[in-house]
């Protein structure tokens, strides 16, 4: 078993219109990410955060989005996840918006596939054709099969980075009308709140499991809208009707009972929005459950 953890912070508010996410790698620290981890017997390695460009400092495209800039971060980040993974580290990545996920999943996938498991509310998968808002932070999916702006697409190397069939996402309860069409098209594998409420998260988190059973690792990237909002109120994009704390808590035990989870993305944390850091130390337990964290 892997025992080294290496975090990562990556304060990137480009990809979207509310502020304060570039925050987000700092209140999970302070809610005790580190300390919790090595309580569980890991070596960690916390490399502080990435160089990300301040958002006033910049001059926004003639398209109204910032994909030149996220770009940067994103190779940056592309070679970190890379190397972490070259030196046997379980990498923790701190957004940060989701578009964070192009770089991460990039750079942990440029020797060998691994499945993915996206838990959020939203798909992430407009185009800048198909997006009302533009906002790049939900287009991180299309990006990774091999859509949207190319810039984004060929991050740390051409093309798609994902393989349908390597994507399972959970939680979803929020799509554009366009996105909803692309990815009933996609063949992505997608668990919506319904089929969540009709067959509960034990099975649902088992069959995701099985349905990445070719890949031999798992990330995880994890947006924090994807609970319920009374239970992590300090996200930019709310959207209720969302998991239960037990819920993303099952979730998180059963990927680590699959003994294959390998990486992990925390994103769209915003304190500005939060209730006493209650978003940032949620993420803290979950991180802790996917690494093994039990009751008994």
């Amino acid at each position: 078993m892997k025992n080294k953890i290496k975090i990562i912070g990556i304060p990137l508010d480009l990809g979207q219109s509310n502020r304060g996410v570039d925050m987000g790698p700092s209140t999970i620290r302070y809610a005790g990410l580190s300390a919790r981890l090595k309580r569980l017997g890991y070596e960690v390695h916390d490399a502080g955060n990435l160089v990300v460009p301040v958002r006033d400092a910049l001059i926004e495209t003639e398209n109204g989005n910032y994909s030149t800039a996220i770009q940067k971060v994103c190779e940056t980040l592309y070679q970190e996840a890379r190397e972490a993974v070259d030196k046997v580290f379980m990498p923790v990545f701190l957004g940060g918006d989701h578009s964070i996920a192009i770089g991460s999943i990039g750079g942990i996938t440029h020797d060998k596939p691994a499945g993915v498991i996206w838990v959020d509310a939203h798909g992430d998968a407009n185009t800048p054709q198909s997006s009302p808002s533009g906002n790049i932070h939900g287009m991180p999916v299309a990006v990774l099969l091999g859509e949207g702006f190319p810039n984004l697409v060929d991050v740390g190397r051409k093309g798609p980075k994902l393989e349908p069939n390597d994507l399972v996402m959970i939680g979803i309860r929020e799509l554009d009308r366009e996105e909803r069409a692309r990815l009933r098209e996609s063949g992505v594998t997608i668990y919506t709140m319904r089929d969540i409420d009709e067959r509960g998260m034990a099975a649902i988190a088992k069959e995701a499991i099985t349905k990445l059973s070719h890949r031999e690792r798992i990330h995880v990237s994890f947006d924090l809208d994807a609970l319920e909002p009374h239970e992590a109120p300090g996200v930019g994009t709310p959207s209720n009707g969302g998991l239960t704390y037990r819920e993303a808590m099952l979730l998180t035990e059963i990927i680590a009972d699959s003994k294959r989870f390998s990486s992990l993305d925390l994103v769209e944390i915003n304190p500005v929005l939060d209730t006493r850091n209650q978003t940032s130390r949620i993420a803290v337990e979950l991180t802790a459950s996917l690494f093994g964290k039990s009751i008994l």
